[in-house]
């Protein structure tokens, strides 16, 4: 299949305040930054590699102005840089309307032979790095009163069986479960919580992660014959950031076209 056609911004998110974490660089965060900003949002990205960071943040900067767009180093294991992340947003734009999680940690090992720092880092970043922020983002949302949205990052691995990746998929799946959670919880002030489940997307840390040939294969696999642009997942995260998704909570949504 030929390679899709980028999608312009139609101003979903005009007037809105957003948080995207690990927003720096070529994958899913940083696409979706651009795309928030290109449907009329503010937003503050927060990331753990600091340099990549502010390099993003100035090249965003640049093409949609400065007071569009702040930064701030965020390791979403550290509790101290979540709270920070959230106050700048806070006092950067007035307040804060839309928090995507996007922070999550791969990696490829074995069950017999994983180590218990193997487990833990990839839980730590991927599920409650994502509790971390989520539980931010409603306590601001709650006190704001106007309502919210957050959008977390999941995977389809949460639902299907891969091998090598029982941490990756224990953490992936226990978003999902958070999401849902949180959703019910959320409702009664206004807020939704949704995720994405991507397949295969392509960005350079994934390549660094994992094998050439476990990428063939899962690509081999997907109906279209090739992995999706982070765009592509970013496309959905603007809509269930988006009014068009206002009747939705506690849902995942898979951003996918292979079904075995």
């Amino acid at each position: 299949m030929s390679a899709p056609q980028y999608v312009s911004g139609h101003g979903l998110l005009a007037g809105r305040s957003a948080v995207v974490t690990a927003a720096a660089g070529a994958g899913i965060g940083g696409a979706t930054a651009r795309k928030f900003l290109e449907e009329g949002a503010r937003i503050v990205i927060g990331d753990a590699h600091a340099r990549r960071l502010k390099e993003t943040e100035q090249a965003l900067a640049e093409e949609f102005g400065a007071d569009h767009v702040a930064s701030l180093p965020c390791d979403v294991t550290d509790e101290t840089q979540v709270q920070a992340l959230f106050a700048l947003a806070e006092q950067t734009h007035g307040g804060l309307d839309i928090v995507v999680n996007n922070a999550g940690l791969g990696g490829t090992a074995e069950l017999a032979e994983m180590t218990d720092e193997q487990w833990t880092k990839v839980l730590d970043v991927t599920l409650n790095g994502t509790f971390r922020c989520t539980r931010a983002a409603l306590r601001s949302l709650k006190a704001a009163g106007r309502g919210g949205i957050v959008v977390n990052n999941a995977s389809v691995v949460g639902w299907r069986a891969q091998s090598g990746q029982a941490h990756y998929a224990a953490a992936k799946a226990g978003v999902m479960a958070l999401t849902r959670c949180a959703a019910i919880e959320a409702a009664e002030y206004g807020v939704r919580v949704n995720a994405v489940a991507p397949s295969l997307a392509m960005h350079p840390h994934l390549v660094k992660v994992t094998s050439a040939e476990l990428l063939d294969e899962l690509t081999e696999k997907e109906a279209f014959g090739r992995y999706a642009e982070p765009w592509e997942i970013a496309n959905v995260i603007v809509f269930l950031a988006s009014g068009y998704s206002s009747y939705m909570t506690g849902e995942v949504v898979s951003v996918s076209n292979r079904h075995a």
